[in-house]
């Protein structure tokens, strides 16, 4: 029978739709790599969301003809390894946008009217905090997305919609009039796009140029009292960097749902950082993301393994030399 190991939870209409196809599925125990190298061995196919797949787990399930990746990012995957061994690996490059954007624009509010903190002081009897004078409007503020993509162009769409914010873009690789026909506005200079915007919000995949780029320079260079969201990746952020503005009061707050070691470590300075939101990467936790994720991978890892190319390939040039 073939065998299709979800190295993490799916939601379970993607599970109904493999085995409604003649698929056996199996739960791995754990999901780091040691366990899925073990547990892996003599499966057709692979699901993994952010624990990803590494050369040795590959190397371990020589059977494997497709790797799922539930969601957009794939750096935790070994990209390159599984081109190489002609494994194609499926990915859903739109189930998430809607859920991560209205994310983006909760955390927004939740920093701008002191959401946390407005709880908290009404838990501890402190009814006087609405006159701190602490709260501002999202109206008519500027927005920053770094990388406008398929979630940063609708976090744009909503944030222009709902608050007319004036939005601007630091997209090197997108066309001027294309970033201009979506509403926004191409800035080639990412110094004078920090320093011109109140929220900064993060939409770029990990790469080696990337990581680390929200420096302490680069955190110095952002407007006093702005915001910066970052769904995308933890590394994105020095860390040290991030604490340091938050500390000075350069920056009014800071949101992250995604982190260098995920799960976020209890020791991590982060905790006890007050002026940063922190969130267990739930961009795509939504329950409709979840459903809409499950079944596109599903409904692919399938394509594959009856030997149908696939609407989505992360190497689409693995595809005439893939495993059969």
């Amino acid at each position: 029978m073939t065998t299709c190991l979800l190295i993490q939870p799916i939601h379970h209409k993607g599970i109904d739709v493999l085995r409604s196809a003649g698929i056996e599925v199996r739960e791995a125990s754990a999901p780091g790599m040691d366990v899925v190298s073990e547990e892996i061995v003599g499966c057709d196919a692979a699901i993994t969301r952010n624990a990803g797949l590494n050369r040795a787990a590959m190397d371990a399930a020589p059977t494997l003809r497709v790797l799922g990746n539930h969601g957009i990012g794939t750096d935790p995957v070994d990209v390159t390894y599984a081109t190489e061994i002609g494994l194609p690996i499926v990915f859903t490059p739109y189930g998430n946008v809607q859920s991560v954007a209205e994310l983006v624009v909760s955390h927004m509010l939740a920093i701008a009217r002191r959401v946390r903190e407005a709880d908290r002081a009404v838990r501890s009897d402190n009814y006087g905090y609405r006159y701190s004078r602490d709260f501002v409007e999202l109206q008519g503020k500027t927005l920053a997305i770094i990388g406008f993509g398929r979630i940063g162009r609708r976090t744009a769409e909503i944030a222009k919609a709902a608050f007319d914010m004036r939005i601007i873009a630091y997209s090197p690789r997108q066309d001027a009039a294309d970033i201009a026909a979506a509403g926004a506005e191409k800035m080639d200079d990412l110094a004078e796009v920090l320093a011109a915007a109140d929220v900064v919000s993060l939409h770029l995949p990990l790469t080696p140029e990337t990581r680390g780029m929200l420096n302490r320079e680069r955190l110095g260079q952002m407007k006093p009292g702005s915001m910066l969201i970052n769904t995308a990746r933890g590394a994105l952020v020095d860390p040290a960097a991030l604490i340091a503005a938050l500390d000075s009061g350069h920056l009014r707050g800071a949101a992250m749902d995604v982190f260098e070691v995920e799960p976020l470590p209890a020791a991590h300075p982060f905790v006890k950082e007050d002026r940063l939101l922190l969130s267990p990467h739930i961009g795509g936790a939504t329950e409709e993301c979840l459903e809409r994720t499950a079944l596109q991978t599903a409904y692919q890892v399938i394509e594959v393994l009856a030997g149908r190319r696939p609407e989505h390939l992360v190497n689409p040039t693995v595809w005439e030399k893939r495993r059969q």
